[in-house]
């Protein structure tokens, strides 16, 4: 970029808090990893008196502040290759269907209230037992992490650490194994402060037998016995459905733009 200035994702620094005011509005789990330096990059206009920001953390993208900056145009053109970009005013979605008209989709994605309590725990705990005969539930170690067949389900369980070893080191998982390969997984997409965003995928051909269920039961698990908060946010109707049997409440569906 030619003016704008990257933080580190990796070190917290008092400049990278001073981005917190600007993404108030965002009750994004996501968000928080960036911005408290777990994971992800942030760009501004400014280091020391940022007026407009851009938070990257994998595919997704999120934008706040002045839309109207001289730099706000750049920072819509930093993208990945697969951008799901999330914005709060009418003022950024006008500028992104502008800037990028022709090239965007917009799609729902569905928010839920982040409230440990309505997690009941006890039933939980029974859903995890649901293990259908023939498969195996393992906590993700190094071995499975390098696992290919984990990999297969979705290239989202571990991409946002630094390598296997740093998923394991800080990150956590449950995948569901048949003959030997892993073939549905519950992991930490993302880690914050006082918890992680979590990411479960399935086989296609072993969908409709409540997989998913036991593997997110278990990290659901881990996490609250670890005192931290398992954050969901779903893409689709399935996982709004799945979200509200583990005991989630929905808050909110909101727009998402689809850029590639």
């Amino acid at each position: 970029m030619r003016r704008n200035k990257k933080y580190d994702s990796l070190c917290r620094t008092p400049r990278k808090r001073k981005l917190a005011p600007l993404f108030k509005n965002f009750d994004d789990t996501v968000v928080l990893s960036c911005l408290q330096g777990h994971m992800g990059s942030a760009y501004v206009d400014d280091l020391n008196h940022p007026t407009v920001a851009q938070i990257i953390v994998g595919i997704f993208v999120f934008y706040a502040g002045d839309p109207d900056a001289d730099e706000a145009n750049e920072l819509l053109h930093n993208l990945p290759d697969f951008t799901l970009a999330t914005v709060k005013t009418e003022e950024w979605k006008k500028k992104i269907e502008t800037l990028h008209k022709g090239s965007f989709e917009k799609i729902k994605r569905y928010e839920f209230y982040k409230n440990p309590n309505h997690l009941n725990q006890d039933h939980i705990k029974k859903s995890v037992r649901h293990i259908p005969e023939g498969y195996e539930l393992k906590p993700i170690d190094l071995r499975l992490a390098e696992d290919p067949s984990l990999h297969e389900l979705s290239e989202d369980f571990i991409s946002q650490f630094n390598s296997t070893k740093d998923f394991v080191d800080r990150g956590m998982g449950f995948v569901l194994l048949h003959k030997g390969k892993a073939v549905c997984g519950a992991t930490s997409f993302s880690i914050y402060d006082d918890g992680i965003e979590i990411e479960v995928a399935t086989h296609p051909d072993y969908r409709k037998k409540g997989l998913a269920t036991v593997t997110a039961s278990a990290l659901i698990l881990e996490c609250l016995s670890q005192g931290l908060y398992p954050s969901w946010d779903a893409a689709n109707m399935e996982s709004v459905k799945l979200a509200e049997k583990l005991g989630y409440k929905f808050k909110t569906e909101y727009e998402t733009y689809v850029i590639g």
